[in-house]
Order: C-alpha cells, then structure tokens, then sequence
C-alpha cells in the first residue's frame, strides 16, 4: 500500500515567510504617502538615514548595513545624486572604492523626515514591547 504524503509542510498558513512578506508589502504601502511629501522611495529614505547619521561612507559599507547588493545600489545613488542628495567620489588610492557623502540639500530634508517615524508609529498596532520584541527577532533572523 502506498504511503500517505503528508503536504502540511506547504500549506501557506504553515509558512513563517509568507507573513513576513505581507507584512514587508504592508509596512511600505504604509510609508508611500509619507515618503511622497520627501519625494523618497522607500529605499532612497533608508540610504538617507544612514547618511544622516553618517554623513560618509563607503557603497560598500551602505550595502553592508542596508542588505543591498552594489547592482541594487549603484541605480538608486545615481537617482539620489541626481537629486542632489549625495554625491559619489572614486577614491584615489583605489578607484574601485566609491564614497559617498550627504550634500547640503540632503542634510535638509532630515528635518523634513522627523515626522515620518512617528506617523508611521500611528500605522501599526504594536505596544512598544512588542515592537522591541518583533525588532529583536527580525534581526536574529538577518543573522
């Protein structure tokens, strides 16, 4: 008699991916209208913070906090340099290696974005120990 497969392993409910996708698509179509107003993509708000922070770096190092690839990373401070956002320099000691800096005008918009991250506080439903939770595990996930 043959025996019974059992396909429980491919049901959706039993996917712990499928909701953290939803959830990633929920999150940004969240952020969209916020960003809108900065005239930002999701991922052009994320290089800011960084930037904002660190005012320069490596795309190296960008792709490195931000979990990029250089082929995601290379179009996107393209557009933002064209925006004057940041700008992008070779370094001279080796011209594979590309810095990158926050203009002036990039600077300003910090002010415009303080708003976003309380907005988007309103959008979800979280107490804030189960948002230090959800973080906590989210990165034990990014390893």
């Amino acid at each position: 008699m043959p025996q019974k497969k059992n396909y429980e392993s491919l049901k959706l409910k039993n996917q712990l991916c499928f909701p953290l996708y939803a959830a990633s698509r929920e999150i940004l179509r969240k952020y969209t209208p916020l960003l809108k107003n900065l005239n930002l993509t999701y991922t052009q708000y994320i290089v800011m913070m960084v930037l904002w922070e660190q005012k320069t770096l490596t795309v190296g190092d960008l792709g490195k906090q931000l979990y990029l690839d250089t082929g995601t990373l290379s179009p996107l401070l393209k557009a933002m340099e064209e925006k004057n956002l940041l700008t992008r320099t070779r370094q001279a000691t080796d011209e594979r290696v590309v810095t990158i800096s926050i203009t002036p005008q990039g600077e300003a918009l910090r002010e415009q974005a303080l708003s976003v991250p309380e907005e988007m506080g309103k959008c979800i439903s979280l107490t804030s120990e189960e948002a230090t939770a959800l973080y906590k595990l989210l990165y034990k996930i990014l390893g």
